[in-house]
């Protein structure tokens, strides 16, 4: 993989609702539209030699969209698991869910957990899907798990460092995301992955997600290639370390 290419993405696919009102069509038909669009850059991604890819697909502030909008999108989160299993397998891709299930009907839960079990042994890329998701939940709840363990006595709660909440994190063991994408033309993380940004490269694009495509994500990976990356240090640390 070249050093230009990230070797984890994170994706807010904005722009749906949008795409089919220009089009005089239901806000639904967008959503099934993108799920076409996510195929496309999955595939592009593992062509690029990405690791990880995290995509926001439904938010826990999603829940307020109107009743009929939230059960299409259900009905379409559960066929494109069945659908999308056998072809993330094939290509060696493994999924992972990340996000509070709790609230998804039982066959939506028991569908997420069997394309997980189907696609564990994928060794080419990381595909997370955010569902139900919050970042400030994320953090809450890996702040709860480490106030119980500091009742509990299994560690000190002087001795508790950044890693030690990073692994309590829904993406606990995946390294932080380098670039950012938002379609759609918002500019603004919307409580995406709060405490895995802290370092990450924003990108913004105007165009909405059904129309996003190879070329968009080459300009997205084009716009990161051009960065310094310098984490607190100076231009010249960064060329010495290099």
């Amino acid at each position: 993989m070249s050093r230009n290419v990230p070797r984890h993405v994170a994706i807010i696919m904005d722009g749906n609702g949008r795409w089919a009102r220009k089009r005089f069509l239901p806000r639904t038909a967008g959503h099934k539209k993108g799920v076409d669009v996510v195929r496309r850059v999955i595939e592009s991604c593992v062509s690029h030699g990405v690791e990880a890819l995290t995509l926001f697909a439904f938010s826990s502030e999603n829940w307020r969209r109107p009743k009929e909008e939230v059960s299409t999108l259900m009905e379409l989160f559960f066929h494109a698991l069945r659908r999308e299993t056998v072809r993330l397998k094939k290509n060696g891709i493994r999924l992972r869910i990340i996000g509070d299930r709790e609230a998804f009907p039982e066959k939506l839960r028991q569908r997420m957990n069997k394309a997980e079990q189907d696609t564990a042994g994928g060794d080419k890329m990381l595909l997370q899907v955010a569902a139900n998701y919050g970042g400030r939940a994320d953090i809450l709840n890996a702040c709860k798990k480490l106030a119980a363990r500091a009742a509990a006595g299994e560690i000190d709660p002087d001795e508790i460092q950044q890693a030690d909440l990073a692994a309590e994190l829904w993406t606990a063991g995946v390294p932080e995301p380098d670039l950012f994408i938002r379609t759609g033309g918002e500019t603004r993380i919307s409580n995406f992955l709060l405490w895995q940004l802290a370092y990450t490269e924003l990108y913004f694009t105007d165009k909405l997600w059904p129309e996003f495509n190879d070329d968009e994500l080459a300009r997205a990976f084009d716009s990161f290639a051009s960065r310094e990356r310098r984490f607190g240090m100076t231009s010249e640390q960064v060329a010495e370390n290099a």
